[in-house]
């Protein structure tokens, strides 16, 4: 009977009880990714809805009016749709962040601001039939040679490589204390 007890504790501990990761309440308002297309219980999307604050007071504590609403009876969620995350801060040599501080677009159309200094070589021939360009005709100023446009002036993507995950914010769970 005595080694059964051990045995017995060892059995539930590891099939009966909760698992490690079922045992770790999510901190509220922490965000997790999943691989799977839903929030789990407890969760929901991070996809910039309003909340009422009146049923979720623990959360507005911590986001208030970081991510949308009026302060008074919603308060906005993170909007984590087709977003990229980024930490807030500076780094050396980059701009400031802040929480809830949205950025960045899909697509640009360069400017010719925008561009490098460069040139563009234009070959003139030679041939004798007098219809070319005299380019070093003595007792007149240089002629300028333009070449003609290329490009479309349409935007391209201006984003990386990326792999689509589920974003969710935890609505449930332990309070976070700050350290």
């Amino acid at each position: 009977m005595k080694r059964l007890i051990p045995a017995a504790i060892g059995f539930i501990a590891l099939f009966g009880g909760s698992t490690s990761v079922n045992a770790v309440e999510p901190f509220i308002g922490e965000i997790r990714y999943f691989g799977f297309n839903f929030c789990p219980r407890g969760w929901t999307s991070a996809g910039g809805q309003l909340l009422p604050i009146a049923q979720n007071q623990a959360l507005f504590s911590l986001y208030g009016t970081m991510y949308g609403g009026d302060g008074r009876t919603t308060f906005g969620l993170p909007d984590l749709r087709g977003r990229f995350v980024l930490g807030p801060g500076t780094g050396p040599g980059l701009s400031p962040n802040r929480i809830g501080q949205k950025g960045g677009v899909e697509t640009i159309t360069l400017t010719q601001a925008q561009l490098p200094n460069h040139s563009h070589e234009v070959r003139v021939s030679g041939n004798g039939n007098k219809r070319g360009v005299e380019v070093n005709k003595k007792g007149q100023q240089g002629k300028k040679i333009k070449t003609s446009n290329s490009g479309g002036a349409q935007p391209h993507s201006n984003m990386p490589p990326y792999q689509v995950i589920n974003a969710c914010v935890a609505l449930v769970g332990v309070y976070p204390s700050r350290s």
